[in-house]
Parts: structure tokens; C-alpha cells; sequence
């Protein structure tokens, strides 16, 4: 962690909650991978801050489970728990099934053609393979959902509980396909909310959610050290 670059922080915010967005932002993209050793001085002195907003933001990613904090002797990135992952996923299926009901069946101006476009913006990113702009992105085109249905608030939940799962998708997505699957699902969601017709909107949204947690053994086959079965 010492020989990493300087992170420049917003100095008109809060450090901590800065801190605890780029740590999670660097566990999610598997910048930090499981198991990474995380000390307070050398994160500290890389954020160019005094240990407290650390040490909050760590305590903070220790309540998502992303890290495991033993005191007294060290802090680690920890493995993915794919217990919780697959409790994550029931939630956010739950949810957004729901929602993009509603969606189909209740009028949102412009969702339509602004999700049209960052469907645009990830076939680019695919074509690159600039995964984590990709994934993004993909964030980007659920949070316009949960916008349009007014329910932002769950989308901070689902957030907070949806690290391990998160992290899974981030290993799944090279797999030969995963993109151009992702890109399929998205517009049959698009398609089906244009159209107004919620039951092809549900159908599609759970096939979309569906493909990460349906590879998971072969996910840890791969990455055995990552994973906690």
C-alpha cells in the first residue's frame, strides 16, 4: 500500500466518508483483493489524513463485511461470503422485480431514452473491455430505475448489503460472453418497459440477475482464495 499512488481528497468534504468511498470503490473493483492487508498509517498517509477518518471508514466497511477487523493485530480485506451474497441478491431481486413493474406501467418520461443510453455507453466499454467503466455504467442503468420509481433510499440499502455479491460479478464479468449477456438483458428489460408490458419487464430483469449466482461454483473454483463457500 505504501508504494501507491497519492489520493487527492475533496477538501471542502468530510474526509472519512471519502476514505470509505474509495477503499470500497478499490474492494469492489478488486483493486484490493481478498485477504489484502490494510494498515491504518500507510492508508493514512496515502489519503493525506490523520488515522481517525481511516479508522472510521474501515469500522464502517467492517459493518458491510467487506473487511475484517481484529484489533490489536490487523485489518484484511475480507473473503466473499457467498452466504451474503446470495442474501443480497434475494433482496435486490426482490426489489427491483418489483420496480420495474411499476415502471411498466406507470408513465416516467424520459427513463426510456436515458437507459437507451447508457446501454450505448456500455457496448463501448465492452468493446474495450474496460471493465470497471463498465461497471459502472451497469450501476448507473439500475440507479436511473430506482430514481424513476422514487425509492433511491433502497438503492443506498442494497448498496450496503451487496458488496460480496457485487464483487462475484466483478470475477464473472471477463467470462467469454458476460458482457453481450449483460447487454441482452438490459434492452429486453428496455424493451419490455417501452412497451409497457410488466410481466416481460419481471421476466427479463430476473434472467438479468439471475447469471452471476448461477456460475458461483465455477467462480470458486477459479478463485478458491477469494471465496468463503
Amino acid at each position: 500500500m505504501s508504494a501507491s499512488p497519492k489520493i487527492r481528497l475533496d477538501r471542502t468534504r468530510l474526509a472519512a466518508p471519502q476514505v470509505l468511498e474509495k477503499l470500497r470503490e478499490a474492494i469492489l473493483a478488486l483493486e484490493l483483493v481478498p485477504g489484502t492487508v490494510l494498515q491504518r498509517q500507510e492508508l493514512a498517509d496515502r489519503f493525506g489524513v490523520s488515522q481517525t477518518p481511516v479508522r472510521e471508514a474501515l469500522l464502517r466497511l467492517d459493518e458491510e463485511g467487506l473487511v475484517n477487523v481484529y484489533p490489536q493485530h490487523a485489518t484484511l480485506v475480507s473473503r466473499i461470503d457467498i452466504s451474503a451474497a446470495r442474501e443480497a441478491h434475494f433482496l435486490r431481486r426482490s426489489i427491483e422485480l418489483e420496480l420495474v413493474h411499476q415502471l411498466a406501467i406507470e408513465e416516467s418520461p424520459g427513463l426510456v431514452d436515458q437507459l437507451k443510453g447508457v446501454i450505448a455507453q456500455q457496448a463501448s466499454l465492452a468493446n474495450s473491455q474496460r471493465y470497471s467503466d463498465f461497471v459502472s455504467a451497469d450501476r448507473a442503468f439500475h440507479r436511473l430505475m430506482y430514481e424513476a420509481g422514487g425509492v433511491l433510499g433502497l438503492w443506498d440499502l442494497v448498496g450496503r448489503v451487496s458488496g460480496h455479491v457485487d464483487r462475484l460479478r466483478r470475477l464473472h464479468l471477463p467470462t467469454a460472453g458476460k458482457t453481450e449477456a449483460i447487454l441482452r438483458d438490459h434492452r429486453a428489460i428496455v424493451r419490455a418497459i417501452e412497451a409497457k408490458d410488466p410481466d416481460a419487464a419481471q421476466a427479463a430483469l430476473r434472467k438479468h440477475l439471475s447469471g452471476t449466482l448461477s456460475a458461483v461454483n465455477d467462480i470458486c473454483k477459479q478463485y478458491p482464495d477469494y471465496v468463503t463457500p
